[in-house]
């Protein structure tokens, strides 16, 4: 029997994903940042054509079992990278990525399974002069951003996968075998990445980057957080160091919460209900329930949130909200 699967990863850049000089040409309309990729993956050729992601990691291997064992196997799939645009005046310029050669591990064999590993990557093509970690001390070539992911094929036509390393800069989503979005990378760390993401950093040289991941919101919580952005409101935004408290469970709040980047644990009584990452909101159950936080929020990692305010959000969205995570207030 034939069993052929598949796991993918999408790089872009979300809005505020950068700091310090580099933020200044997106910010200029020179650089631009991506909109957030589809919820359903169905035409990568299409979306790498229309400039909608940065790189995508498709990894997809088949093997051929005999009564449960493996007897044949092999990789399929590949990379895909886009190009850099900027605009000059009415000009805009267009400089084709650097894809770095695709990695593809030997594949471990087991009883009934086979897992196949591979990295995918590349660096923008154009220059990013700047001081960085380690020897040489100074770069001219931009930092590498990657992937690596992996996937086991199991005899009875099911797979798993799991994001096995990242670079820490840009945002990567993960998409399952029927195109459907999984997984997203929890964290975004640019000074890292600018400083340290290069030559013997990455996959190519001789270490890689563990990356943490979370589980996707709900498709009504991408879709108000979308809206919320796109509208331009000139939202207070917070940064919170790890293990500090966004919200605690008793205390009066009406503001909304929109986790821009990092992991929040969610707690109830002293329990913990769940763990959350970028793009949730947070806060709805207190607008519903007299205005007390029914949770505390502690931030896993450093987070960054955007205050929203209870008006920017239709009231009749909010049951649903709540009834889509049923964990905090």
């Amino acid at each position: 029997m034939r069993v052929e699967k598949s796991v993918t990863s999408i790089t872009w850049i979300p809005s505020e994903a950068i700091a310090g000089m580099p933020k200044v040409p997106f910010e200029m309309g020179v650089a631009h940042y991506d909109g957030p990729p589809p919820d359903k993956l169905e035409d990568l050729e299409a979306l790498r054509q229309a400039d909608a992601f940065r790189e995508a990691n498709e990894l997809r291997a088949w093997v051929e079992f005999d009564d449960g064992k493996p007897s044949l196997y092999g990789y399929s799939g590949g990379a895909h990278i886009g190009v850099t645009r900027i605009k000059l005046g009415r000009r805009e310029l267009a400089f084709p990525a650097v894809q770095y050669p695709l990695l593809q591990a030997e594949p471990e064999v087991g009883d009934g399974w086979v897992k196949f590993k591979q990295s995918a990557g590349g660096h923008m093509g154009l220059p990013a002069p700047r001081r960085v970690s380690g020897k040489p001390f100074f770069r001219i070539k931009s930092a590498s951003a990657w992937t690596t992911l992996a996937l086991t094929v199991k005899a009875d036509g099911t797979a798993e996968h799991a994001l096995e390393g990242a670079s820490p800069f840009p945002r990567h989503w993960l998409y399952d075998d029927a195109g459907n979005l999984v997984e997203k990378s929890g964290t975004i760390d640019f000074g890292e990445w600018y400083k340290r993401s290069h030559g013997k950093n990455t996959p190519w040289g001789d270490e890689d980057s563990p990356a943490l991941t979370t589980a996707v919101e709900s498709g009504l919580e991408r879709e108000l957080s979308v809206s919320i952005m796109r509208e331009g409101r000139q939202l207070e935004r917070r940064k919170l160091e790890q293990g500090s408290a966004l919200v605690t469970e008793g205390e009066e709040g009406r503001e909304l919460f929109l986790l821009l980047d990092g992991i929040v644990d969610i707690e109830v009584n002293g329990d913990p209900v769940a763990e959350i990452g970028p793009g949730a909101l947070l806060g709805e159950r207190a607008l519903l329930e007299g205005g007390k936080r029914t949770a505390t929020v502690w931030a896993k990692t450093p987070i960054r949130v955007a205050v929203v305010p209870p008006d920017a959000i239709d009231e009749s969205a909010l049951p649903e909200l709540a009834a889509s995570h049923r964990r905090e207030g």
